[in-house]
């Protein structure tokens, strides 16, 4: 059944951008595991790999059977994809952009519905994602931020770092999904063999991956609601 997360897709192609301008954040991690989180709920994927380490294309290209899309390209032909992948009937185009590319993630965020921003609960990463977010403000697109390798927490409680990133993201008046993404070997273990954490032995990662694309396809990924996500990524 083709959905994003919801009965009622209209089968037009929506379009993610996934950006992360500092490098390590695990941006491609983030990538793969919803191009695969779609795939595997039945919408065909087309991912584009722009970043020049084509991470993403290596990842997927290692997976075993059936799986979305993927190829490498680069930002300014990126219109030219997203042309490709209407006249192949695709569902879902997610891009993968490059760290540090300011240029290509500008072009990536014109061209998306929404955009996923990935941060560590660091410092650095979160000054880093100031450009990133002057781009997504100006061009107004919804968007939403993913904390990505946050520690577990212990018996329900954040880790000091996790609450001073979560505290200085709302300061930033930034929309965070209500997700976070563990740090957790079996991400690791799942790239590398192509394949999600839905599909390993771990029922937390499995869990966290399963909620966040049921967070992103509902609010910003379902067309329904596309004037109102704007009305709000303009205020």
């Amino acid at each position: 059944m083709h959905a994003y997360g919801c009965e009622g897709a209209d089968g037009t192609l929506r379009t993610l951008a996934v950006i992360a301008l500092k490098g390590g954040s695990g941006k491609t991690t983030v990538a793969t595991h919803l191009a695969l989180a779609a795939h595997l709920r039945g919408l065909k994927t087309l991912v584009v790999d722009i970043d020049p380490q084509a991470s993403s294309h290596e990842v997927l290209s290692a997976r075993q059977g059936p799986g979305p899309e993927c190829i490498t390209s680069s930002g300014s032909k990126l219109l030219a994809a997203q042309m490709a992948a209407v006249g192949l009937k695709k569902d879902l185009l997610l891009i993968d952009t490059a760290a540090g590319a300011v240029e290509d993630v500008s072009e990536a965020i014109v061209l998306a519905d929404a955009a996923v921003m990935v941060v560590r609960p660091t410092l650095l990463d979160i000054a880093a994602l100031a450009r990133t977010l002057a781009i997504v403000r100006r061009l107004k697109k919804p968007s939403t931020v993913v904390v990505n390798q946050a520690p577990v927490a212990r018996e329900g409680v954040e880790a000091p770092v996790v609450k001073r990133a979560l505290r200085a993201l709302e300061y930033m008046r930034l929309p965070i999904a209500p997700v976070i993404v563990r740090s957790r070997a079996v991400y690791q273990t799942a790239v590398e063999t192509g394949r999600s954490a839905e599909e390993m032995t771990d029922p937390a990662a499995a869990g966290e991956i399963a909620a966040l694309w049921d967070y992103i396809a509902q609010a910003l990924l379902a067309p329904a609601d596309d004037e109102a996500r704007t009305a709000a990524a303009e205020a």
